[in-house]
């Protein structure tokens, strides 16, 4: 089945990105979504909304359909979308309303609808991922859930954060057969999962099939977070043997829009990668 969804999670509370910086001057525009925290809002290069590039490389990746998961909030998010929507004859823009912020796993959960029966592709909203990357999970025949797996050593070299940011994510274990086995967040030894591909880890990109809904509808809250996370959804399918989650290993970097020092280092790698949107 060709895959023509994606959804994307754009509602994040942005906490992180709401802090300021002393001595960081942003534009006024700029600001304004900053202290919102809606970063996927956010206007980089030429004043474009982050999302706008990230739905530039869906449409050059083959996906017709894209689901936005915001927030009741996000009205301006979603008036803005609605008139992209109409000029792009080739593109549908849908939207699926998270009415709290419940978590990643809510978020995906809030586009049951839009999704139906089909395979899907699950990305963040405040990251930028390569156009190969989605291509290649695109391209997977057998009809389970995938997760792209970001090479460590690639990561650093070819993203806007350092190693330390790195030591925040998550990386996977895998078996011999690059089957997910589980999803360890911050490891102590982060050596110890490593794949002959390096050490992989989540950047949140992912292939679905709608049996992810069934495990998103199981899981439990983290007991410190309190949010409903994809990553226990996953597991869940993992542990109960519903669907396979395969990891597919890419050599690549991932814009990551966290912080407020985090824009004029985006603005300057969408510079150098030199994408000219038409829309």
């Amino acid at each position: 089945m060709t895959i023509t969804k994606a959804v994307i999670l754009a509602r994040g509370l942005g906490t992180r990105m709401q802090k300021q910086v002393s001595g960081l001057r942003l534009d006024p525009r700029i600001k304004e979504f900053a202290n919102k925290g809606w970063k996927a809002f956010i206007p980089v290069k030429d004043g474009r909304p982050f999302l706008d590039y990230t739905i530039f490389i869906l449409r050059k990746a083959g996906l017709k359909e894209i689901c936005l998961v915001i927030g009741p909030e996000h009205e301006a998010m979603r008036e803005y979308y609605s008139r992209i929507d109409e000029k792009l004859p080739d593109l549908s823009i849908f939207f699926a309303i998270q009415e709290k912020p419940l978590g990643t796993a809510d978020a995906v959960y809030s586009a049951r609808k839009f999704v139906g029966d089909e395979s899907f592709i699950v990305l963040n909203g405040d990251n930028l991922y390569p156009k190969e990357a989605i291509e290649l999970l695109r391209r997977q025949k057998k009809e389970i859930c995938y997760v792209a797996g970001f090479e460590k050593e690639s990561l650093v070299k070819n993203s806007n954060f350092d190693e330390d940011r790195i030591k925040a994510f998550a990386v996977m274990e895998v078996d011999d057969d690059w089957n997910l086995v589980r999803i360890i967040e911050k490891p102590e030894e982060p050596e110890k999962y490593r794949t002959k591909r390096g050490i992989l880890i989540n950047m949140n990109l992912w292939r679905f099939t709608p049996d992810i809904f069934w495990a998103c509808e199981r899981i439990q809250p983290h007991p410190i977070r309190k949010e409903y996370e994809i990553t226990a959804a996953v597991q869940l399918l993992i542990e109960e043997k519903k669907i396979p989650v395969k990891v597919i290993p890419i050599s690549a970097g991932v814009l990551d829009l966290t912080y407020r020092t985090d824009i004029p280092r985006i603005i300057e790698k969408l510079e150098s990668l030199n994408l000219h949107l038409d829309f």
